[in-house]
């Protein structure tokens, strides 16, 4: 472990500086990359132009000739966040745009990821295509498809045509859709490649709304203002965990306007309330830590359509009824991942072997498929290296139903976890069924009995790709902070920005002396710290790994890496140190 502080340009800070920006955040910028106010300007203006994004007029063609035939639509979701909020952006942007639509979420524990042939046989004969007066015309995929070969070729046998809505990096083979719009896709020369499923899908629509107007679909002062739907984009974006560009930011930063000013979705707003956190304050922590685990709570557990529903209710009072659920659910997610967690560090603890060869795959046939994303998650966080998890599933085949493994990987920086997975996938054919993601993290599926030979392929793979720099964790921070920053107005002045993947929040290091301490909820600690005859509180969360840590092997003196936050007890608000991490 090593805490290193982040380098700025001093050019650069004195450039904010006299543009008349703070001086604690004109450092934090420059640390940033950011060279001027400007490039902090955000506004739909700042966007880059949808038509830079390649076939995304033809996908606005093909949208606007379907609406125009009334024909029937069909939007094929992912079960996450990301796609959650992409669902619910194309229900509400075409339905406003009169089209016919509706939407359909795989079953992950049975139909696995994207559009697969079975989910387009069941699209193709459900009980809702039925009542909708027979199967869909075009079926469109958000946060999904550019993998889905065998899927789209079975919609085009049945006579359904496909648009492809997506930003995971695309396979050797791309799939023979009518049109396919995909920031990272062969050719395509939009700027930002960082955009999440939600992202594309808000492009395309922009696209969409101009093919419309030329049409003159639109009636005097009718025209939908989709700079409502960016609170959705703002959610996606930052639970996707995708880096926050200049587009990304800019879409995040309208969003979390729309919000804090009360004219957010009515899904978002009972969700925080749920929650207890403040609209009017909501900030980038919400997106991704409060709203994105609740609503990714409904399509690990239970079925996305829950969270899905959530987004597209304008009734408050049935989204407040939602959110309760939602809430109820996030809490089931965590008492599971918190058994699974303690199961897995068991294992860790057992393996008595060097640091730098730490266990990278881990497998329990009782675990919930629904939250080994997360407990890989938590693992990579522990043991900083690359982890992947398995639980047992189901899948539809040709030949009926077959026992697999499911499983999904996060990464840490210096390691592509899809280019790691493409390795092992090429050395050992027919190992790895299916696998699909970005550099940080990923989902694949293998046979029943293929664990072992996987364990063994992966951590050979880890042995070539990692480099040896990545495995030694480094937190990086901004360096130490003024005794007259430690306020309440500063700790909100940062919550207000824009930080995320890519953009991180401040972190703070400093030296302190510990004057008390207690154990708060058996795993965190809550401290007194001391510096330059200043008192300040402090809580430490997942300090204790065990019940047994004893509080007086916690040390007196500490060099701390620290967020400032806001800490609310009782109506009352006080600046809070948050430290990530001590020595």
């Amino acid at each position: 472990m090593k805490i290193i502080e982040r380098p700025f340009a001093e050019a650069d800070r004195r450039k904010l500086l006299d543009s008349g920006m703070h001086p604690l955040l004109a450092k934090l910028y420059a640390a940033r990359r950011i060279r001027s106010a400007e490039e902090l300007d955000y506004g739909a203006a700042r966007l880059h132009a949808p038509a830079l994004m390649k076939s995304i007029d033809h996908a606005a063609t093909l949208l606007a000739d379907a609406i125009a035939a009334r024909k029937r639509l069909l939007i094929i979701a992912d079960y996450d966040a990301d796609g959650a909020t992409a669902c619910a952006l194309g229900i509400r942007a075409l339905r406003s745009f009169g089209a016919d639509v509706d939407y359909l979420v795989p079953d992950r524990f049975k139909l696995g990821y994207g559009l697969t042939p079975e989910l387009v046989d069941l699209a193709a004969s459900s009980a809702k295509s039925a009542a909708r007066g027979g199967r869909p015309d075009l079926i469109i995929t958000v946060d999904n498809g550019i993998a889905s070969v065998e899927g789209v070729a079975r919609a085009k046998a049945l006579g359904i045509a496909t648009l492809i809505t997506d930003h995971h990096l695309p396979g050797a083979e791309l799939p023979q859709a009518d049109c396919i719009v995909n920031p990272n896709q062969p050719g395509c020369g939009f700027p930002s490649k960082a955009l999440a499923g939600v992202g594309v899908m808000f492009y395309v629509m922009l696209a969409l709304r101009s093919e419309l107007r030329k049409r003159n679909a639109f009636g005097e002062g009718k025209e939908i203002n989709l700079g409502a739907l960016t609170d959705l984009v703002a959610l996606g974006t930052v639970a996707d965990v995708v880096p926050l560009d200049a587009n990304n930011r800019n879409l995040v930063a309208q969003g979390l306007k729309r919000l804090r000013e009360g004219r957010g979705k009515a899904g978002l707003t009972a969700l925080l309330r749920a929650a207890g956190r403040s609209v009017a304050e909501a900030s980038s922590f919400d997106l991704g830590f409060i709203l994105g685990p609740r609503l990714n709570a409904a399509g690990r557990l239970a079925d996305m359509s829950v969270g899905i529903e959530c987004l597209i209710t304008d009734d408050e009072a049935r989204a407040a009824n939602i959110a309760q659920e939602l809430d109820r659910l996030n809490r089931e997610r965590r008492r599971i991942e918190a058994g699974m967690l303690e199961q897995a560090m068991d294992v860790v603890r057992k393996i008595q072997i060097d640091k730098n060869d730490a266990k990278a795959t881990f497998f329990n046939p009782d675990w919930h498929q629904g939250v080994v994303g997360i407990l890989a998650s938590r693992l990579k966080d522990r043991l900083h290296r690359p982890v992947v998890c398995f639980a047992k599933g189901t899948e539809a085949g040709s030949e009926g139903e077959r026992a697999v493994l499911k499983g999904s990987g996060r990464s840490i920086a210096g390691l592509h976890l899809r280019d790691c997975l493409d390795l092992v996938a090429k050395r050992a054919p027919g190992l790895i069924l299916r696998f699909g993601g970005h550099a940080q993290a990923a989902g694949l599926t293998i046979g029943e009995d293929g664990y072992e030979r996987f364990a063994a392929a992966f951590e050979s793979a880890l042995d070539e790709m990692l480099p040896a720099e990545a495995r030694l964790r480094t937190i990086e921070t901004d360096g130490s902070l003024d005794a007259p920053h430690f306020t309440l107005e500063i700790a909100r002045m940062l919550e207000a920005q824009i930080w995320g993947q890519g953009f991180p929040q401040p972190l703070f290091c400093d030296t302190f002396d510990v004057e008390t301490r207690r154990v708060v909820g058996e795993r965190h600690l809550k401290l007194l710290l001391k510096k330059e005859g200043r008192r300040y509180e402090a809580m430490c969360f997942n300090a204790l790994e065990s019940e047994a840590s004893s509080r007086d092997s916690q040390p007196n003196r500490i060099r701390a890496a620290y967020r400032l936050g806001v800490n609310e007890f009782n109506g009352m608000k006080n600046v809070q140190i948050n430290v990530e991490h001590f020595e």
